[in-house]
């Protein structure tokens, strides 16, 4: 493991103690010696001794499945081949034989058509093949002849047919001294139906390519290699030789195109990647990899190699080495003990990246883990820092040290903008890689690293936040004013600009500026960035600045325009006293604008301050707020009226007066001030305005004496105001008359005035006239109250007529009451308790309802008013302190009881007075009865008991 010491990861582990490649020997002990060993899809193929082939399922280890060859002769197995599905196994004996076994059978078959021919390698064909036929595949010889055949087994046939379908000739691999064996072959597909055939010899690499028709797959690729019958294909040589060579590929995923190849030859390991967009070559990224110093191929050469992502292991006949194919280091080395014996052959399983080693007596195998651990470093050591990254981005500690090494890289490069970037990642010290950029005179270098790290911090980390911020803002500050003096950098300044304001504007600064925004205004201002403060008091919703800056530029109209944008009450308030003095109609618009939202009494302090000194015309725009204040939001402050009010009466008399009238006579309903609007119009003479005002406050002596030096008529209106009090009407009109008379001299306008009013008489208004005056004036007057007079008294006579005949009428009426009676017959009954009426005291009324004293007591006594009720329970008490009992309650006593002692004379009257509170009217027909229609039969204070009684 490598530890490092680095800010933000001390001892940090870069990896853990597991290798790369973990070998695992397997629990297996041959009878015989193992010759030969294949593996694909998790299905394992041994070659035991002479004669018997062991097949294990790895998914199920513990039930293996021996097959014997059934061979006689000296023939031995020279080599398997076992295709991708794990389900066709080929078997080339030594004796130039084939034999094949299929998964699903137990028994071995000879292909007959492959006789004569010692198999070196077998193209599988991974597109058509399935678990019981191969679909064309390409078998190479050792005599370097490539032969295209297809294996077919039958299922269910009663009849054993040939399994070969065919093989046939269809090329001759050459290198310089004539045929050579065909040590491997691959067949790949492309784009567009485009198939790819590699094949190897001991010395060259050769590739054919071409086009199979759709459809036509089936009939093989007899056609790709007629195409190169009279021309060499495309290959690649090599000087050296070991008298084989071995390709391997690496599949990233199942059922996915390889992408990378490595071939072992006499020169070394030739290792680069696919490219299946390429027309005429696969073969990409080329390059050679020489053995590492301690092989020697005259004497230890390597046997085989296998590929994975990132290395190729190259098997020795008593180690295994695996080389990275990134910079061809070996990184991982595994000696073998010599009793284990020497190490034969070296093959992996593409489908779950297994790689198995046997010797003729042992099988390892090597589980490959987290390959791409380390890789990371290797590319940043050959300044691929992108890729360095992608393969340590869940690792920051290792990310950390990439970005370092490419932060120096860049910069050692000049390239210092790209420096910064990186840098900022780090968790290198902050003030070495700021001093770095410093010295280097890199200032946009170095507002790149501390947006960037700006950028970085965490929203706790707020000590850092507010000194990069202050440190940028003066490092875009300075770099501005430089690009801004220099008219060639003009692009350049407009760019910075917009970062600028870009990074003013940003949310994820907005709350650190806004708290340390008194820094960053001052910065501004010793700039003298005007512009930017600007910019930045309307980011900081410092509207006040704004406004302020505006007015003191006599931007009046951008101020107002601020104002009205963002609708605040308290900078309209502030501001409004200077705007008005310069943009009267726009800024009183801008207040109807705000409706009533603005506080008008807050806004006349403004007015009241323009209005002194400016035009007509000025406080045409004053008045233009207020009637908007008044009539359209119905505003009731009594300043807002009041003010009104002094403006109408400075400038719009006429206005003054319809103002009044629309306000009402009601002084509960008027908004303005009674006293001061009748002092302010007094100062302006508006007499008309103060005669309204005098009738408002009912003060119509002054309002008539006002009117007088006016307007007669106006005075008229005036004195019929009191209606309800006549006296002070009639005063009101005498000064009218007196007036008419002593003032303007007029008989007739007087005489006129007593026909206006009807309680002026004739006799009020001479006293006025001069002695001179003579009677003809009034001659008409005079008769005409006469004559009203005499039609007084004659109606005063008829009334007293008529008051004495309804009085004769009354003194009959009572006479004839005193007579009245009633009979009662003996079976008769009250009507209250339904018992015979004549066993007690009673009471008869004119209705014919008849009740008990004791009765209609008891029903009348609830429903008296309280005091009645006083006062008959100390009625009754005084008749009970009496001597004398109680005989009779329903007869009228004689003339002649007057004549009794002073007691029984005050028992009467007790009696009578109870009568009159008792007997006042029957129960039953009078208006008690009307009074209690609202109220209910039972008590709701008894209605539980009532209830719980019908139970």
């Amino acid at each position: 493991s490598v530890h490092v010491l680095s800010p933000g990861y001390v001892n940090a582990r870069l990896e853990k103690e597991t290798p790369i490649f973990n070998k695992q020997r397997i629990d297996f002990a041959p009878p015989e010696k193992i010759n030969s060993l294949v593996v694909s899809s998790n299905q394992l193929c041994m070659s035991l001794g002479k004669d018997t082939l062991l097949r294990i399922d790895l998914g199920k280890p513990d039930e293996p499945n021996q097959v014997e060859l059934g061979r006689k002769d000296e023939a031995k197995v020279y080599k398997m081949f076992l295709d991708h599905t794990g389900s066709h196994l080929l078997i080339a004996l030594n004796t130039s034989e084939c034999l094949y076994l299929n998964r699903s059978v137990q028994k071995v078959r000879a292909l007959s058509r492959w006789k004569g021919h010692l198999i070196e390698s077998v193209g599988w064909n991974k597109f058509l093949g399935s678990e019981t036929n191969t679909g064309p595949i390409l078998v190479g010889t050792a005599q370097g002849q490539i032969y295209e055949a297809e294996i077919s087994v039958s299922e269910g046939s009663l009849f054993s047919t040939n399994p070969d379908q065919y093989f046939r000739q269809v090329y001759t691999l050459e290198e310089e001294s004539g045929p050579a064996p065909v040590c491997c072959l691959e067949i790949e597909r492309g784009l567009e139906g485009k198939f790819f055939i590699i094949a190897t010899t001991r010395k060259r690499l050769f590739q054919f390519v071409g086009k199979v028709p759709e459809g036509t797959e089936q009939q093989g690729f007899s056609s790709i290699f007629a195409m190169h019958a009279d021309h060499l294909p495309s290959f690649r040589e090599f000087p050296a030789s070991f008298g084989f060579s071995e390709i391997a590929f690496y599949t990233p995923k199942l059922r996915s195109n390889p992408r990378s190849f490595a071939w072992m030859m006499g020169n070394g390991v030739l290792y680069g990647t696919l490219d299946y967009s390429r027309p005429d070559s696969i073969l990409s990224d080329e390059r050679v990899w020489v053995y590492p110093s301690d092989i020697d191929i005259t004497v230890n050469k390597p046997i085989s190699i296998v590929l994975t992502q990132f290395h190729f292991l190259l098997l020795l006949p008593d180690r295994v080495k695996a080389v990275c194919t990134l910079n061809g280091q070996v990184v991982f080395q595994d000696l073998f003990l010599e009793k284990f014996g020497l190490l034969t052959r070296m093959i992996k399983d593409p489908t779950v990246q297994q790689i198995w080693i046997h010797t003729e007596k042992v099988v390892f195998r090597y589980h490959v883990q987290r390959e791409s651990r380390d890789v990371w470093k290797m590319y940043m050591n050959m300044n691929k820092f992108d890729l360095a990254k992608e393969y340590c981005k869940d690792r920051p500690e290792c990310l950390d040290i990439v970005l370092a090494k490419e932060a120096e890289h860049c910069f050692q490069n000049k390239r210092y903008l790209d420096s910064a970037k990186c840098y900022a990642l780090t968790q290198n010290y902050f003030e070495e890689i700021a001093l770095k950029f410093i010295e280097a005179k890199q200032e946009e270098a170095l507002m790149e690293f501390l947006i960037k790290k700006l950028s970085n911090l965490k929203p706790s980390e707020k000590t850092q936040t507010t000194l990069l911020t202050t440190w940028l803002t003066e490092l875009y500050l300075n770099w501005l004013g430089i690009l801004e003096g220099d008219p060639s950098q003009r692009n350049l300044y407009l760019d910075t600009r917009e970062k600028f304001r870009t990074f003013l504007s940003s949310p994820k600064n907005k709350d650190c500026l806004f708290n340390n925004r008194a820094s960053i205004y001052e910065l501004l201002a010793s700039h003298g960035d005007t512009e930017h403060m600007v910019y930045f008091a309307v980011i900081m919703q410092d509207y006040e600045r704004v406004v302020a800056h505006h007015c003191q530029h006599d931007e009046y109209d951008e101020a107002l325009n601020v104002l009205s944008r963002h609708r605040d009450e308290k900078l309209f308030y502030k501001f409004s006293p200077v705007l008005i003095q310069h943009i009267p109609k726009k800024v009183v618009d801008a207040w109807i604008s705000m409706g009533s939202r603005l506080d008008a009494r807050n806004l006349i302090p403004a007015l009241v301050n323009y209005s002194q000194s400016a035009s007509t015309q000025q406080i045409n725009e004053a008045i233009r707020y207020m009637e908007f204040c008044v009539y359209q939001l119905e505003e009731t402050q009594q300043a807002i009226h009041n003010y009104l009010l002094s403006l109408y009466a400075l400038c719009r008399p006429d206005s003054l007066l319809s103002y009044l009238e629309q306000a009402g006579t009601n002084p509960n309903r008027i908004h303005y001030d009674l006293k001061y609007a009748l002092r302010l119009c007094a100062e302006h003479g508006h007499h008309h305005a103060c005669v309204h005002i005098y009738k408002v406050m009912e003060l119509y002596e002054e309002a008539v004496d006002l009117a007088l030096q006016v307007d007669v008529d106006l005075a008229k209106s005036c004195a019929d105001l009191p209606e309800d009090d006549e006296e002070l009407r009639k005063k009101l009109w005498l000064k009218i008359a007196r007036h008419v008379v002593q003032e303007e001299k007029d008989v007739k306008k007087a005489m006129a005035c007593l026909s206006s009013c009807a309680l002026l008489k004739i006799e009020d208004v001479l006293p006025f006239f001069p002695d001179f005056v003579t009677i003809d004036h009034f001659k008409e007057a005079i008769c005409n109250s006469l004559e009203d007079y005499n039609k007084h008294i004659e109606e005063l006579k008829r009334e007293m007529e008529e008051a004495t005949q309804s009085a004769k009428r009354i003194r009959e009426d009572i006479q004839e009451m005193r007579n009245k009676y009633g009979s009662v017959e003996p079976q008769e009954k009250c009507a209250a308790c339904d018992f015979p009426l004549l066993n007690r005291p009673f009471y008869l009324f004119l209705c014919g309802h008849m009740f008990h004293y004791d009765c209609l007591l008891q029903a009348v006594f609830p429903n008296l008013p309280a005091y009645k009720q006083a006062k008959l329970e100390d009625l009754q008490k005084k008749l009970a302190a009496t001597s004398q009992p109680s005989k009779s309650h329903h007869r009228p006593k004689d003339a002649d009881t007057i004549s009794l002692g002073k007691g029984q004379q005050s028992r009467e009257q007790i009696k009578a007075d109870i009568d009159d509170i008792v007997a006042a009217e029957c129960v039953y027909c009078g208006e008690l009865m009307i009074r209690s229609i609202d109220k209910p039969f039972i008590d709701p204070q008894k209605y539980e008991e009532e209830m719980q009684s019908w139970l």
